[in-house]
């Protein structure tokens, strides 16, 4: 995601006025607001994906067995994700906030609007709860920064429209952080997603570093106080591997074609969302019947649950992980296409993060790739399929350090192919923007929508404006 053009030239101008705000006397008071923003969201955003989880087991579990299925028809997610959307249309035609931002175009930090924090969360939640093929990432962005704002303005905290930004900001980490696993996750992805020059990265990391530590502090305490299943993308029990010349050799194809398959989907999901524009009852209706006539697919061809397409893979991820061999290699390439025609329309139509799906897909990529390449091991091909699969969202420093969180014991070998896989991913889907944009003009709006640098830096009306014009 670019920061845009006058980054470096911006910061020299307004320099002086950063380093006088961080030496301040209201600069010691905004991180104690952003540490004590980040303990009552923490609490909400515990409540929200304990909830959010326990719809998930009803709808896909308990409420299947109590109609007599001993197994989850495959009719089910067609019922499932089509109901989602209509809910999730409703939402985005009648609810104020027009239920977030679309996934398919990248990751926005502007400052939410408190009074659009119910319809983003309830938009994002239909949609997962009953199966959509997206993430929680971008609905906790907005409930982070809305409610934050909420609290800030409850509390009368003295500042300006800087002040507030950097609250929304706090406040966006905090809640992010709870369902990576890891204050730095939240605040390295909150960096790239804004893009500021070195002047104000300083400005604005440290009160995100501050409310996203306390709150992952408190969200672990909840956690294990509770005993609460509310677990963060991880994968458990994966066993270290030792990198091979091979697996370093095949980084590179293995990354481009992920590439590859992750672009097509996201264009997809940009032509969905454009027509979704002018046709949201229909066109969300229409994902939501072939997201789940797609998990059905898989059913029939496969044999395995539809389950295994439908929602986001964060459940699915550790067993693909460790137990590959479940899979027969028919099944990884029915799986890899009935998800990712999935995922594509569901970027488009539905509300919610790119990331989860994509780490995912990535992944299944990588565990192919390890059953027919000779030389790529299993955690190699997770390692690169991951990077290169979460790379294509644009942050390849957060896809870098995230994947790495989440190989665990088994990343302290794999750290160079999982910087090479991203890197490589990012400038295939460069080069193949660029090749597309050539032929034709080049699409308003896909990805890199302007951030929190509007509202920080020096032209605070450019975000607005440059929306409108996208639109």
């Amino acid at each position: 995601m670019s920061a845009g053009p006058s980054n470096d030239a911006a910061d020299e101008a307004p320099a002086a006025d950063s380093d006088v705000e961080l030496r301040s006397r209201g600069y010691p008071a905004l991180m104690l607001v952003a540490a004590l923003v980040g303990i009552p969201l923490s609490l909400l955003v515990f409540g929200f994906l304990a909830a959010v989880h326990w719809l998930e087991h009803v709808v896909w579990e308990t409420l299947p067995a109590s109609l007599g299925f001993e197994e989850l028809p495959t009719w089910w997610p067609i019922a499932t994700i089509g109901s989602a959307g209509v809910l999730v249309a409703l939402a985005v035609k009648h609810l104020p906030g027009r239920g977030g931002h679309v996934p398919a175009m990248g990751f926005d930090a502007s400052p939410t609007t408190p009074g659009h924090v119910p319809g983003i969360v309830l938009a994002a939640t239909t949609g997962w709860v009953l199966g959509a093929v997206i993430g929680p990432e971008a609905p906790l962005f907005a409930m982070g920064s809305g409610l934050a704002l909420l609290a800030a303005n409850a509390a009368k905290v003295p500042g300006d429209a800087r002040t507030a930004a950097l609250v929304a900001a706090s406040g966006s980490a905090a809640a992010v952080s709870a369902v990576f696993g890891n204050p730095l996750v939240a605040v390295i992805m909150y960096l790239e997603v804004v893009g500021l020059g070195r002047r104000r990265t300083m400005l604005l990391v440290l009160p995100c570093l501050v409310s996203s530590g306390v709150g992952a502090l408190v969200f672990t305490g909840l956690g294990r106080w509770t005993g609460l299943d509310v677990d963060a993308l991880a994968i458990p029990h994966l066993e270290p591997a030792r990198l091979d010349i091979a697996d370093v050799v095949w980084t590179f194809p293995v990354a481009a074609v992920v590439a590859v398959a992750t672009w097509g989907i996201f264009a997809i999901g940009r032509r969905t969302a454009r027509l979704a524009t002018s046709r949201t009852m229909v066109i969300t209706v229409a994902a939501g019947l072939v997201a789940g006539s797609s998990a059905a697919l898989y059913a029939v061809l496969t044999g395995r649950s539809p389950a295994e397409v439908a929602l986001s893979g964060q459940g699915l991820l550790p067993t693909l992980a460790t137990q590959p061999g479940q899979w027969s290699t028919g099944a990884l390439v029915t799986l890899l296409l009935c998800k990712g025609l999935a995922y594509a329309v569901c970027l488009g139509a539905f509300r919610g993060g790119p990331v989860f799906p994509a780490i995912f897909i990535g992944a299944a990529f990588g565990v192919l790739a390890s059953s027919l390449v000779p030389g790529i091991g299993t955690v190699p091909g997770l390692a690169i399929g991951m990077a290169a699969g979460a790379a294509v969202t644009r942050l390849p420093v957060t896809s870098v350090v995230l994947v790495v969180l989440l190989l665990g014991d088994a990343a302290a070998g794999q750290v160079p192919v999982v910087i090479l896989a991203a890197v490589t991913a990012m400038v295939v889907d460069e080069l193949l923007s660029d090749f597309f944009s050539r032929s034709k003009e080049k699409e308003p709006g896909a990805r890199g929508l302007p951030g929190l640098w509007t509202v920080v830096g020096p032209t605070p009306g450019a975000a607005s404006a440059r929306r409108e014009g996208s639109s």
